[in-house]
């Protein structure tokens, strides 16, 4: 079970299936905004807010379902991931690593006995 835990939190799947989830949804608002855009041009438009397929209510629509989406995807799946994430694997502490450290003794050295 540990693993599958460090597999789930320490790998980038959870970012992965948040890219598809979002990346679906903004495809289908292009989609949409194309498809209006498509329908203003003189031979294929019959109104700006019709009732077809490639009406600006249904670009509407796709923004408004894009925005829920977003948010619940935000709220139920990356803020508790995060949460999960720095409780299992916690941060380490802002600090100097040890290289520059060494580099910086060595230098500190160097300024007290010049050779």
């Amino acid at each position: 079970m540990s693993g599958f835990k460090n597999f789930i939190l320490r790998g980038n799947l959870v970012d992965l299936a948040v890219a598809v989830i979002i990346g679906t949804a903004f495809g289908l608002v292009v989609t949409t905004f194309t498809n209006w855009l498509t329908s203003l041009m003189p031979d294929t438009a019959s109104s700006i807010f019709s009732n077809e397929a490639n009406s600006f209510g249904a670009f509407l629509n796709a923004v408004v379902s894009f925005v829920i989406l977003a948010a619940v995807v935000y709220f139920f799946v990356v803020t508790p991931y995060t949460k999960a994430k720095e409780r299992y694997f916690p941060s380490p502490p802002p600090g100097t690593p040890e290289d520059i450290e060494l580099l910086r003794q060595i230098r500190d050295a160097l300024v007290k006995n010049p050779a």
